[in-house]
């Protein structure tokens, strides 16, 4: 019998990268941290904010994202954007998902190659 645990850490690995994917398609409009936690789990992308502020840093530093900080209101806040680089990227990541998808979808139904 599979165990919650088991089930939990596939489940787990499969949406680790997908996050990235959804998270640099949401930033295609300007958002803050928290604001994109709320809006990836509204869509079902339920991320802990110990997993996407490390994620957004990294896609910053990797060129992907471009940030600034919004210090009009009471709190600053730094909004994340999605880069004509994270651009790229997204497409070609977009492309490989749709293939993947497509393969699965083959090994379901049984259609040879």
């Amino acid at each position: 019998m599979v165990t919650d645990e088991v089930l939990r850490t596939h489940l787990q690995e499969l949406r680790r990268g997908t996050i990235v994917v959804a998270s640099l398609v949401a930033l295609r409009r300007p958002d803050y941290g928290y604001a994109l936690l709320q809006r990836l789990a509204a869509h079902g992308f339920a991320v802990d904010a110990n997993t996407l502020y490390p994620l957004l840093r990294r896609l910053e530093e990797q060129g992907l994202l471009t940030s600034e900080w919004n210090t009009e209101e009471s709190r600053p806040r730094k909004f994340y954007r999605t880069s004509d680089d994270g651009e790229t990227v997204l497409g070609r990541l977009l492309d490989d998902l749709t293939a993947v998808q497509t393969s699965v979808t083959q090994l379901i139904e049984g259609v040879g190659r």
